[in-house]
């Protein structure tokens, strides 16, 4: 059978472009034989339901749904009522690629500054201001991402802190854990650590861009604060018919180690990469890498040369920063081709700034 794409182009521009986890995919081919339940009743689901509560804890309830936007706009539906505001980081996912999804549920988002991508425990104090004012949108869910959109992580004493502040003043906490496994690699920690040890209340449980083909998970760490999520599904377009393929790729990757084992080597790789590219002269390495990001600023023409041969998406045009995501399946090989292209394509850190042409990369918004 002929390939539709270019097996020699080679992509960083998101682990979303990877392909699936070859468990992953015999897992959907197992749970494709014969007929099952629909709408979650079916086996798979009640085994993902089991496997949940082992990672998270006994409390822990877990909801498949289609994508990472619609398991993090179920959630914070479920967590707040229709005047509430949600707060996060300004370069949160919610805030700068759901294209208006949360405003489009009625949320009101409450930025604050993150320079590195984490949000610190004394800003939430600008947003309790607005408590009991009936002008203004009442601060109703503090949600963080886990690694953040800029590469790093929350560690566990920062995290904790965070939300012992919010619900210090009545707030509960969702994760947008989408590259959640990346994180507890890092951190060297359980996904309960991570999650119900550290005080969060829900979660958006990442699968995609970790080896899955397709469907995200929310889990539910303490029932006490979400209402009527089984309706808001449904009625959110988030209830599928067939959730046993959803079901069964979660349990591929949770139910052992494979979600450990794919985000070590997206980790990784992102390691060899920053510590290559930190070597070549007239590029910098913007933020810590801590998952599976790594932003650079590179010269023009360097980039553009790179773009010949790879993929990887501008992050911000006027600095001439990008960003390079690696994935389960990225190679050392691949890795160190793209490190030799940098190399040659060496120029002057002051070169290519005067004028700034159009490229191929898609901007990051496209690549999420």
């Amino acid at each position: 059978m002929t390939r539709l794409h270019d097996s020699a182009w080679i992509d960083f521009g998101s682990d979303n472009c990877a392909g699936v986890h070859p468990e992953v995919m015999a897992a959907l081919v197992e749970a494709n034989g014969g007929h099952q339940p629909s709408y979650g009743a079916d086996v798979y689901t009640a085994r993902l339901r089991e496997v949940v509560r082992r990672q998270f804890g006994p409390n822990a309830q877990a909801f498949p749904v289609f994508n990472g936007t619609g398991a993090n706009i179920v959630a914070l539906q479920a967590m707040a009522g229709r005047w509430a505001a949600v707060v996060c980081a300004e370069s949160a996912h919610l805030h700068t690629d759901e294209c208006a999804a949360p405003e489009h549920h009625g949320f009101k988002l409450l930025t604050l500054p993150a320079p590195d991508g984490r949000v610190n425990p004394a800003d939430l104090a600008s947003v309790a201001a607005y408590r009991a004012n009936r002008h203004r949108a009442q601060p109703g869910v503090l949600s963080l991402s886990q690694a953040t959109e800029l590469g790093t992580c929350y560690d566990l004493e920062h995290l904790r802190a965070l939300t012992a502040e919010a619900h210090r003043l009545g707030l509960p906490v969702h994760v947008d854990g989408a590259r959640l496994a990346s994180a507890a690699v890092t951190l060297g920690c359980s996904l309960a650590d991570l999650t119900t040890a550290a005080g969060v209340d829900v979660l958006s449980l990442g699968a995609t861009k970790n080896g899955g083909m397709f469907g995200d998970c929310i889990v539910v760490l303490d029932p006490a604060v979400v209402h009527g999520l089984p309706y808001l599904k449904k009625a959110s377009t988030q209830l599928p018919s067939k959730t046993r393929f959803i079901s069964a790729q979660l349990v591929a990757l949770f139910d052992g180690d494979l979600w450990a084992r794919n985000a070590e080597v997206a980790n990784e790789m992102a390691q060899r990469l920053a510590a290559g590219l930190a070597r070549v002269p007239g590029v910098a390495v913007v933020h810590p890498v801590q998952a599976n990001a790594v932003f650079v600023q590179m010269p023009d023409g360097m980039a553009q040369s790179l773009r010949k041969s790879y993929s990887f998406s501008t992050w911000d045009e006027a600095r001439g920063v990008v960003r390079l995501m690696t994935a389960f399946d990225t190679n050392a090989a691949d890795v160190d081709a793209f490190l030799a292209a940098a190399a040659e394509g060496t120029v002057p850190a002051s070169a290519g700034r005067a004028v700034r042409q159009a490229h191929p990369g898609p901007a990051h918004a496209d690549l999420a």
